[in-house]
């Protein structure tokens, strides 16, 4: 990536030679172009907020920047572009949206996320921090800003403009008003399912953290999945793979208070969700929340069933790179015998992944959308 302060080299996590898609976008090069035009201060307190894989605060470690981010495959990354840039440890500050924010921000830089209700939810976590005198430019791709997003900004912090488009980027550049008075932070947001979702979560509490998929509805994919659950008893260890807010592990500790459930998702949003949504059940089995890639750091053949509803996109790009990563975790982790147990679209021919990798792949159940298939570890 060229910079004004020279070309740093970046990639995302994990590093596949295969990877196609880049570790930064025009709108991280919008931004830093500004910033270096403007000869903007970037004294004091420097937060860079959803900085993807690291590149805004990679070109900016002479600052001293925190980063905040939602994702650990984002985090891993940028400690690898600050390592390969020669950046000293400790250097830039690392944080997840889970931590407690900066007491005071002088510079605010936002890379537009994808959802609108992690931005509120970060935005309102770093408003108080924010004063009259601070900084604050947000950055995207033009199809990634729209009206809703500029009215969180003047909602939150205060009033906005925006830039011409350069490359299809775009910036945001918001006044703050200490004085204004910020609407409450809805987020983590908690509902009852329906009573006719079936088994045992219907009419249950679920607790989201803001930026989870679907954090205010039960997914229709999800929804599938419950119906058609495996039965499982006695002492199994089972893994909700990609958890989101845990409803899937839930229904399954629910059902068995003797399994071990693992509950692993790359979001840190997404775990704390789960975890909450488990407590809020009065679950009582034994359960794991673990934030990282997947079933790694998970010992081989020590599951006996991984449940999985698996992402098919990357921000804005789509991609079956995380599924297959999932997929070949799966079948490393569990043991013979073990079971995936997968829900998708229809149109996205899992099956023949699932075949690939494993030998085989049964269909469970489908409908027009959906299919739930089960692939079984041999030996």
């Amino acid at each position: 990536m060229t910079t004004p302060w020279g070309e740093i080299a970046l990639a995302r996590h994990p590093e596949d030679p295969r990877e196609r898609l880049r570790a930064w976008d025009a709108s991280d090069a919008y931004l830093l172009r500004h910033l270096a035009e403007q000869d903007v201060a970037l004294d004091g307190t420097v937060v860079v907020l959803g900085d993807r894989w690291g590149a805004l605060v990679t070109a900016l470690a002479a600052h001293g920047p925190t980063q905040i981010t939602d994702s650990w495959l984002g985090q891993e990354a940028t400690r690898a572009n600050l390592a390969r840039a020669g950046v000293a440890p400790g250097a830039v500050r690392l944080l997840t949206t889970q931590d407690p924010v900066p007491e005071r921000i002088d510079v605010l830089l936002v890379r537009v996320p994808k959802s609108l209700a992690l931005l509120e939810d970060q935005l309102q976590r770093l408003a108080p921090a924010v004063h009259a005198g601070t900084v604050v430019v947000g950055t995207g791709m033009v199809k990634e800003i729209h009206t809703s997003t500029l009215k969180l900004f003047e909602r939150i912090l205060g009033p906005v403009r925006t830039s011409l488009a350069e490359q299809k980027a775009r910036l945001i550049f918001c006044l703050p008003d200490p004085s204004l008075k910020r609407p409450a932070n809805p987020w983590p947001y908690a509902y009852a399912l329906p009573d006719d979702v079936g088994g045992p979560l219907s009419g249950r509490p679920v607790v989201n953290h803001a930026g989870v998929f679907c954090a205010d509805r039960l997914d229709i994919g999800t929804r599938f999945l419950l119906g058609h659950l495996p039965r499982t008893s006695g002492t199994r260890r089972v893994v909700d793979l990609g958890c989101g807010n845990g409803i899937v592990g839930t229904a399954v500790a629910l059902a068995n208070p003797e399994a071990e459930v693992l509950f692993t998702d790359e979001s840190f949003q997404a775990v704390a969700s789960a975890e909450a949504t488990y407590k809020a059940n009065g679950v009582p089995g034994h359960a794991e929340f673990r934030v990282g890639d997947g079933l790694a750091g998970v010992a081989d053949g020590s599951v006996d069933i991984v449940l999985n509803n698996p992402p098919f996109h990357s921000h804005q790009a789509t991609t079956d790179a995380t599924a297959w990563r999932m997929f070949t975790g799966a079948r490393r982790a569990l043991r013979p015998g073990g079971e995936l147990w997968v829900v998708g679209n229809r149109h996205l021919g899992y099956h023949v992944k699932l075949k690939r990798l494993f030998g085989n792949a049964e269909l469970v159940a489908g409908d027009r959308k959906f299919v739930v298939l089960r692939a079984v570890r041999q030996g």
